[in-house]
């Protein structure tokens, strides 16, 4: 299944691509629908723009010990829970700073899924589809960023950047519309190339007659995507906008609201690109898949990481008045089993759990869907990956009559034609 994480348009094997990569001096890896450069007025491009950010939690988060505590029950945990900015809703403990930020997000308790292996439940929650050998499903940042672009014309950064993994790829919708990946400081694989203007010209020049003649031989689109994503990635090269992804020029002050964490520089990161005109960010923060001592582990380290730049992030957006504009959802690709193993830790658990979002046209403060007591169970609509999809959608006002068709000449309905969870509007 690991072809569904390759950037290579059919037609062109990797190393045919690489080739080609290398030719151009190494220019950076695939991955980039650029459009020209950025609107002059930022505050008028906050206004019209929209935009997401995914936060995700690579390995499987326990979400009853974050948003869904179960006090009292056998299969509940060593955490408290308290109460937060929005009426009624409590969470953990060790999530103080965002329990301030809560009036601005919802979670959805009411999670039931069915892929309990890494893999397929990344692919799944990212997608909307169980994988499939026969056809290549876009991920998240693909759908948003090929449906929103046409908003920031002036973008010269790519519209879909992942920080700090490389997300799930663009599969049908073609390499223009993959992730272009970062670490959380901004650098990028090979796109400092260390050669002066006049030789990089006369390279591209050669390889612009290469890439004619390569086209000339009528192997479909994908040799016309590999010929814009070398002239983009040139223009990349010398865009200022690329100053987004500079998150040390922010202030000390912000940088520490955030925390020196890589995660933490990566949600300010997203920031950035959001508010120069990225339609999509993805932040990864792995280490979740917690077989043993969850407890101390959360309470030590992946809580209080989260909590800091999450709630800044929220925090930050509103402040600056983008939260409306941009949607924010936070997940993994299952949670982890309300019972706790002899090891002091919980094993993959896809049946009950909890998936959060906010800003853009979200309501706000609430909770929706329940779990039974002892968190194994959902007591009321199960939700699955499509319809967070569907309403993640809906809160952009990207229409959910939208129909791709894939390589095959299938028709396929955005967002596996989820349902939109009501609850989550008002």
């Amino acid at each position: 299944m690991s072809s569904h994480f390759f950037d290579i348009p059919e037609g062109m094997n990797r190393r045919h691509f690489m080739s080609h990569l290398a030719g151009a001096a190494a220019l950076a890896a695939p991955a980039t629908a650029f459009t020209n450069t950025l609107l002059a007025n930022v505050a008028d491009l906050k206004k019209r723009h929209k935009a997401a950010i995914l936060l995700w939690m690579g390995g499987g988060p326990s979400t009853m010990d974050i948003w869904d505590l179960k006090p009292g029950a056998s299969t509940g945990g060593q955490f408290k829970q308290i109460s937060t900015s929005a009426d009624g809703v409590a969470i953990c403990e060790h999530m103080p700073l965002m329990a301030k930020q809560m009036h601005h997000m919802a979670i959805v308790r009411s999670m039931s899924t069915r892929e309990a292996d890494h893999m397929r439940g990344r692919y799944y929650m990212h997608t909307g589809y169980v994988p499939n050998p026969n056809v290549e499903y876009p991920g998240y940042g693909s759908v948003i960023s090929h449906e929103l672009a046409e908003q920031v014309p002036d973008l010269e950064i790519p519209p879909f950047v992942s920080v700090g993994s490389g997300s799930v790829g663009p599969g049908f919708l073609g390499m223009t519309w993959a992730p272009f990946v970062v670490d959380s400081n901004g650098n990028m694989r090979n796109l400092d190339t260390g050669i002066d203007p006049a030789r990089m010209a006369q390279r591209m020049e050669m390889l612009a007659t290469i890439e004619k003649k390569f086209i000339g031989e009528k192997r479909g689109g994908s040799s016309e995507d590999h010929a814009k994503v070398l002239d983009r990635t040139v223009k990349l090269m010398t865009s200022k906008q690329m100053e987004a992804f500079k998150v040390m020029k922010e202030p000390k002050e912000v940088q520490e609201k955030y925390g020196a964490t890589g995660f933490g520089k990566g949600c300010l990161m997203a920031r950035r690109l959001v508010e120069m005109g990225v339609p999509f960010v993805e932040v990864d923060l792995g280490g979740w898949d917690m077989h043993a001592g969850i407890f101390q582990t959360l309470a030590d380290t992946k809580l209080p990481e989260l909590d800091k730049a999450m709630s800044a992030l929220v925090s930050d957006l509103s402040e600056r008045g983008m939260l409306d504009d941009t949607a924010i959802i936070w997940m993994g690709e299952f949670s982890r089993t309300p019972n706790i193993n002899g090891g002091g830790g919980r094993d993959h658990w896809a049946r009950s759990w909890s998936v959060v979002v906010g800003g853009a046209g979200f309501k706000r403060g609430v909770v929706v869907g329940e779990t039974s007591s002892d968190g194994k169970e959902v007591i009321t609509e199960p939700y699955s990956s499509q319809d967070v999809m569907a309403s993640v959608l809906k809160s952009l006002g990207i229409s959910l009559e939208t129909t791709f068709t894939a390589k095959n000449g299938r028709p396929m309905k955005i967002a596996n034609s989820g349902k939109v969870i009501k609850e989550l509007f008002s």
